[in-house]
């Protein structure tokens, strides 16, 4: 009597397992990527877009603040580097990609 009992508690056999309990085991782990997703990752690739298509529509005479903290006009505009005046006769040479933001005109004097 009590054997025939242990046989039935035993479990079953590895042979093909059940899809749907691995499936809501990883149900958590894909719900956390696509939260990852659309909370860090696709933001940082707007921003990424929108910097480099700031950097691309740099022309001579657009004021500018670099990530130095330095504001000025452009005169010349290279394809890696670019000169700043920051003072009239005071040119600074800095690359393209230290440019954080373009300022309205007229802000830098």
């Amino acid at each position: 009597m009590f054997i025939s009992s242990a046989f039935a508690q035993t479990a079953p056999a590895a042979g093909g397992g059940d899809m749907m309990s691995s499936i809501g085991s990883m149900l958590p782990l894909l719900l956390m990527f696509v939260v990852l997703y659309f909370v860090m990752i696709r933001p940082q690739m707007k921003r990424q877009k929108e910097t480099r298509n700031m950097l691309s529509a740099l022309a001579k005479g657009d004021e500018v603040a670099t990530a130095g903290g330095v504001l000025g006009k452009i005169t010349e505009l290279g394809d890696q580097y670019m000169t700043l005046e920051i003072a009239s006769g005071v040119n600074v040479r800095v690359q393209r990609s230290a440019v954080v933001q373009v300022l309205p005109k007229g802000t830098v004097k």
